[in-house]
């Protein structure tokens, strides 16, 4: 089979490789589709700095079970599946509380363990999840990054009657707006991309702004009638940006804050600046136990796909993703890679 590694930041190639054998309770995944994340985008440029090289990105993964190890009772040979992007070890305190996203082991895939920019590889049979057979493969990619959407927005405790900021409207943003309109609240969605903003209108935003021309603050003031935003998100994770959403007059007083980066640049907070208005800092990694309500939602076609992604790529064809990596196209929002 073939595989891609990326070696260090911006070296990556295309290997031969054995296909691997499912072991007992494993079951071996044929590649059909693969989501481009921002953090495979992170691995390959060397800002990701959780990242172990040499390392096969990709954990927005869906394909067909090929083979199963001794003792897989869930799958069959031909089923469609998408597989979860966290390795944990099911024993740890946190484990057992339903946060595996969370253990104290916890190994993401294409990040600290190889993903699934290979054309087979095996997974726990507890990792891997039943598709539905007539959803195209190149919307099952998308569930992954759709459970994003729907663990921070369950941390958020979002509710229909919070008017929601979202800060950064790549994919991410984008479908977190779906899941907060889906649950009925109002959406203020920001970025600096007139193009991302009129996405985000397409897909139900209630009011944008553009932070490059507008006034962030005066504008959620206007919008709220002086109240602020119940819940924000923070998808946009630039040095500043925390700091700058916790400005008064954006958040509503007892505001949740989510911030979905990793970025690890010093802010300027204070503990006045939370207690004051009792505002929540809510953190988010991942998902968990996300995957079989996301895949029911895409099964009742609760969700709008068409528009996410911009570019479908071919696996032979891979030469072509580390390009756009590089040089962004015009235009480009998500890329999706494509197994024959």
């Amino acid at each position: 089979m073939k595989q891609i590694s990326v070696k260090a930041p911006f070296q990556y190639s295309v290997e031969e490789a054995q296909r691997p054998k499912p072991s007992r309770g494993e079951v071996l995944v044929k590649m059909k589709a693969a989501g481009v994340c921002g953090s495979d985008f992170h691995l390959f440029l060397g800002e990701n700095p959780m990242a172990k090289f040499p390392r096969i990105p990709g954990h927005e993964n869906a394909g067909i079970i090929e083979e199963v190890g001794e003792g897989v009772t869930k799958f069959k040979k031909g089923d469609h599946v998408v597989v979860d992007l966290v390795v944990a070890c099911g024993s740890c305190k946190q484990c057992k509380n339903g946060r595996r996203n969370i253990c104290r082991t916890v190994k993401a895939r294409g990040a600290a363990v190889d993903g699934g920019w290979r054309e087979y590889f095996t997974a726990a049979e507890h990792e891997v999840y039943l598709l539905p057979e007539d959803l195209p493969f190149e919307e099952a990619a998308l569930i992954e990054p759709f459970a994003i959407g729907g663990h921070c927005t369950k941390r958020a405790d979002v509710q229909e009657s919070d008017v929601v900021l979202i800060l950064g409207m790549g994919t991410i943003g984008t479908i977190i707006l779906q899941v907060c309109k889906e649950k009925g609240c109002k959406v203020i969605c920001a970025d600096i991309k007139e193009n991302f903003l009129k996405r985000a209108e397409n897909f139900g935003a209630d009011f944008i702004v553009n932070t490059k021309t507008e006034n962030l603050n005066s504008r959620i003031q206007k919008y709220t009638n002086g109240e602020g935003a119940d819940v924000i998100f923070d998808a946009a994770g630039y040095p500043g940006s925390l700091t700058m959403l916790l400005e008064k007059g954006i958040p509503a007083n007892g505001a949740r804050i989510v911030p979905l980066g990793f970025c690890t640049s010093a802010e300027s907070i204070t503990q006045s600046m939370i207690n004051g208005r009792e505002l929540s800092i809510i953190g988010t990694r991942m998902s968990s136990g996300q995957f079989v309500p996301t895949i029911e939602k895409f099964r009742q076609k609760a969700y709008r796909l068409d528009g996410i992604v911009s570019d479908t790529i071919l696996f032979s064809e891979i030469d072509q993703v580390f390009k756009n990596m590089q040089s962004p196209p015009e235009g480009m929002a998500k890329m999706v890679i494509l197994f024959e």
